[in-house]
């Protein structure tokens, strides 16, 4: 929706606008010295799990994924804050506590916010931070050729919607909550940072060679097929996945077999789902999941092939489950496989 008005709308000409909203990136960049850009994003939502603590905590993480997705380093943050007037303070200062546990673990100053009376509570953050601006990591540029590595398990949306029904399984709850309050920090770390061969040859320069990441996204609302749709459209290549090697939530497919489907998944669905072919041998739960609308999502990463396998081992030694799904190619039509 917002996508339509801002397109109805005078763009602004400025130059040191590196990354605008009209690349439907994840975050927008605007450059302001020849070594430093900032990186700003915004997220809110309502509660999506019971418990106040674990709310906040994953409403930051989400908000501070956005920043890691482009490769940059989170400084600072706003709370967003909206609660309702007669609503038990106790539960709001949980929610806040979550959020600032998870923005401490990232290294990122909570320095104010804004708060509103409001029915429905809603929370998250507007994050600002920073990136050396040859250095951004945007959702365009994907190669032919390229592996397809993801940070993170899919099913947080089916899962979410479980528990609103009040029919998730403990051990669903307890993994989707692991994945949503897991930073990508980590993960950004090992993308930006330079492959142990070049640390020492490279030590003391300014601009240290990093691992051939050619484009990067993380996977939330608009669901894995969503997100590569970006990816593939901004850089004008096609992608195929392997269903076998995605990884799931525990849980997950036994929301979609029981029927738990949140709006948002169908909204993606009826809207990308024109631009995917499946091979006969993916199962019906399996599409189903590709447009599950992610919260605190994982990382999509295009590497090239002969350096994916040196950066899934150096993410993997860094605690972090990534796998390999799939691979760029040249662009096709339907613009996405699911083999």
């Amino acid at each position: 929706m917002l996508d339509t008005v801002l397109g109805k709308l005078a763009r602004q000409h400025d130059p040191n606008v590196l990354v605008g909203f009209d690349h439907a990136d994840d975050a927008g960049v605007y450059q302001l010295t020849s070594e430093t850009a900032l990186v700003q994003t915004v997220d809110f939502f309502t509660p999506i799990v019971d418990d106040p603590y674990t709310f906040g905590q994953i409403a930051a993480t989400n908000a501070l994924s956005d920043v890691y997705a482009m490769g940059g380093k989170p400084l600072t943050s706003l709370a967003l804050v909206c609660f309702p007037d007669k609503g038990d303070i106790e539960i709001l200062e949980r929610i806040l506590a979550g959020g600032l546990s998870k923005m401490i673990e990232a290294g990122c100053t909570v320095v104010g916010g804004h708060s509103i009376r409001d029915e429905e509570t809603k929370f998250g953050y507007a994050v600002t931070g920073v990136i050396h601006p040859r250095r951004v990591l945007a959702n365009q540029g994907a190669q032919p050729g390229d592996r397809l590595l993801f940070t993170k398990s899919l099913g947080t949306g089916v899962i979410s919607t479980a528990i609103k029904k009040g029919t998730a399984k403990q051990a669903w709850i307890d993994a989707a909550a692991r994945s949503m309050t897991t930073l990508n920090k980590a993960a950004a770390e090992v993308i930006t940072g330079a492959p142990a061969e070049l640390r020492s040859a490279w030590a003391g320069e300014a601009h240290v060679p990093t691992w051939q990441v050619h484009a990067l996204t993380d996977v939330t609302g608009f669901g894995l097929i969503g997100h590569a749709r970006e990816m593939a459209l901004a850089s004008n290549v096609g992608l195929i996945f392997d269903s076998a090697k995605i990884p799931i939530l525990e849980g997950a497919l036994d929301c979609i077999r029981a029927g738990y489907i949140p709006g948002g998944l169908k909204a993606n669905r009826d809207f990308a789902e024109c631009l995917v072919s499946y091979a006969d041998t993916v199962p019906a739960d399996i599409r189903t999941l590709l447009f599950d609308p992610q919260t605190a999502g994982g990382l999509l990463i295009s590497v090239a092939a002969d350096a994916s396998s040196s950066l899934l081992s150096a993410l993997t030694a860094a605690g972090v489950p990534a796998v390999d799904i799939g691979q760029v190619v040249p662009p096709t039509k339907p613009l996405i496989h699911v083999n």
